[in-house]
């Protein structure tokens, strides 16, 4: 399987991933949206990562790993490398309180997360999704 292929596996997931986030996000599901808003931040620049040739590390924020590499980063992904850094760290921050919520205090996440958490968190998400996918489908 190429680098081409697997980057495009990686998009279109993040584009089902990001789908699901959405209607989650409409049933007022907050936590599972930064949830799911996560995981496409990680699949797309994932994917992105494949498409470059590089080795995709086996963690969930890839933003030092794209820094290391900015040289190879389109310039659609370079000028926002700086925002895209701080979501990806932001959102990673989440993964786990999102889904699991604060078991040591006993909220779950649905007590933590508020509807302005999601829409933040579907937004960033739509914004590195849409860099990622213009990227992979050679639309820059």
């Amino acid at each position: 399987m190429t680098n081409q292929h697997m980057a495009e596996s990686a998009i279109r997931l993040a584009g089902q991933v990001l789908r699901e986030a959405k209607r989650l996000h409409a049933e007022g599901a907050h936590g599972l949206t930064v949830r799911r808003s996560q995981e496409v931040v990680e699949l797309a620049l994932k994917g992105v990562l494949r498409f470059l040739g590089l080795e995709v590390p086996r963690i969930h924020d890839v933003s030092g790993f794209l820094r290391r590499h900015r040289d190879r980063l389109p310039s659609a992904l370079d000028k926002d490398l700086d925002k895209i850094a701080q979501v990806s760290r932001a959102l990673r921050e989440e993964r786990e309180m999102s889904f699991y919520g604060d078991e040591e205090a006993g909220f779950g996440p649905e007590e933590i997360y508020t509807a302005e958490d999601a829409d933040k968190a579907i937004l960033d998400a739509t914004f590195i999704y849409e860099l990622c996918e213009a990227v992979i489908k050679k639309k820059e």
